[in-house]
């Protein structure tokens, strides 16, 4: 797929957003609706391409709500409008691309807290996820387990346990994705 989208089930993939070029972007787009997609929700604050969608693509459903991939708590609130959108777009039938800027973070945390809110196991919700996009960290997983499990502080912490033995047995070299997806965007 020339998109940078990859499946993570059969009706939800992670991502990367559209490239710079609006020729590539429009092929891209056009490459997305042929697969399926249907809604897209955008996790970037840096950027949206709602405006570039909705004119491209105006049967696809677009929700931008962007957050910084600084590192900070992300608040139970914006984890309730994700994964509302996501799976209500994905109880009707439809297909969701959550995406961010690389689909290192932020779109791949917004589809495991969905995946989490469907009944999957986190580990599993995790291994899926990186099976689909090897560049996935999910650097917000431990909120979207904090959202999931507020009220039963026990099981929390035992998620929280298991993501960290997940995280150890699944580093991910941050540099080398870099350098790959920079030398990828540049060709």
């Amino acid at each position: 797929m020339n998109a940078n989208a990859d499946f993570v089930t059969d009706r939800l993939l992670v991502g990367g957003d559209l490239a710079k070029d609006r020729q590539m972007a429009a092929e891209q787009l056009y490459e997305l609706a042929q697969v399926g997609v249907t809604h897209i929700f955008d996790a970037r604050i840096e950027w949206s391409d709602e405006g570039f969608v909705r004119s491209l693509a105006p049967t696809i459903t677009y929700f931008h709500q962007g957050m910084d991939d600084v590192g900070q708590r992300v608040p139970f609130d914006y984890f309730d409008e994700a994964v509302r959108f996501v799976n209500e777009a994905l109880g009707s039938g439809g297909m969701v691309l959550a995406h961010c800027h690389m689909g290192i973070n932020r779109g791949p945390s917004v589809a495991f807290a969905a995946l989490l809110a469907q009944g999957c196991d986190s580990i599993f919700a995790l291994d899926e996820i990186r099976r689909a996009r090897e560049i996935a960290w999910i650097a917000y997983a431990e909120d979207a387990l904090r959202w999931h499990h507020r009220g039963d502080q026990e099981l929390l912490a035992h998620e929280l346990s298991r993501l960290a033995a997940w995280r150890e047995a699944n580093q991910l070299d941050l540099a080398r994705v870099l350098r790959l997806k920079r030398r990828h965007s540049s060709t």
